[in-house]
């Protein structure tokens, strides 16, 4: 849009004592009130460090899901609990980190790969120089990772080796669990977001992220044209009017 009418924005993530990311004003009041009368659950592939870094309006969320699952955070603690269920079942149902890890970057090129990430001890990821990346390596990748239990994808510069049953919609549901929520509500752009989307109620996708880049949809998933902050700000209206008591989103 044309500068003049930009709206204000509001910073709520500074890394490395630069601004990062940003709300609109008004999805700042939106998110406020949607916390202050729902759980409200932010939800993330962060780690716990990342997510960290985030400051939202509102008060401090009760739950919050990091390592895209892995973490279910409880007063800002993990739950030692969901950290030992999630690592019983990596255990039995998928090849050990290591294992994946090392393929990694035996199947890597260093003339485009830039950094290589072991997420608190549950998945692994590259940087790499996307221009660069060959036709195919993706592919071949999750045809490898797939026998063994894992799910790859690409999701901007980032090459994400995930183990299948690291979900978000798990943590989700637990949260659901505990707090008899009957309602869940939820929005995700990225391809690690699917499956919260799908396990949800009512979900949203903004028209920005990798999930609109693939024409993902669902049936119970709304997908808005908006894009970037303009997204963000529409969604938390959605949300905020699709909520009531108990619901999580």
């Amino acid at each position: 849009m044309p500068d003049a009418e930009a709206p204000r924005l509001l910073c709520v993530e500074v890394y490395g004592s630069q601004p990062l990311s940003y709300l609109t004003e008004t999805a700042a009041g939106l998110l406020d009130r949607l916390a202050r009368t729902t759980v409200f659950v932010p939800t993330t592939t962060r780690t716990r460090e990342q997510y960290g870094r985030v400051r939202l309006p509102g008060p401090a969320p009760r739950f919050a899901i990091c390592a895209n699952g892995g973490h279910l955070l409880v007063d800002g603690v993990s739950d030692d609990g969901w950290r030992a269920r999630v690592g019983a079942r990596l255990a039995d149902e998928c090849a050990p980190l290591a294992e994946v890890r090392a393929h990694l970057l035996s199947a890597a090129d260093p003339a485009w790969l830039l950094k290589e990430r072991i997420a608190e001890d549950l998945f692994a990821y590259l940087v790499v120089d996307r221009a660069l990346l060959p036709e195919g390596w993706v592919k071949d990748l999750a045809g490898w990772a797939e026998g063994r239990g894992w799910a790859v994808s690409l999701q901007g510069r980032k090459v994400y080796a995930v183990p299948r049953p690291l979900t978000k919609s798990a943590a989700m549901r637990e949260v659901a669990r505990r707090t008899g929520a009957e309602l869940t509500l939820a929005a995700g752009d990225s391809l690690l977001d699917a499956d919260l989307l799908l396990a949800a109620d009512r979900a949203w996708r903004p028209g920005h992220g990798e999930l609109a880049d693939s024409g993902w949809s669902a049936p119970h998933v709304d997908v808005l044209e908006e894009t970037g902050v303009a997204a963000g700000e529409e969604i938390l209206r959605r949300l905020t009017l699709a909520a009531g008591a108990g619901a999580v989103g």
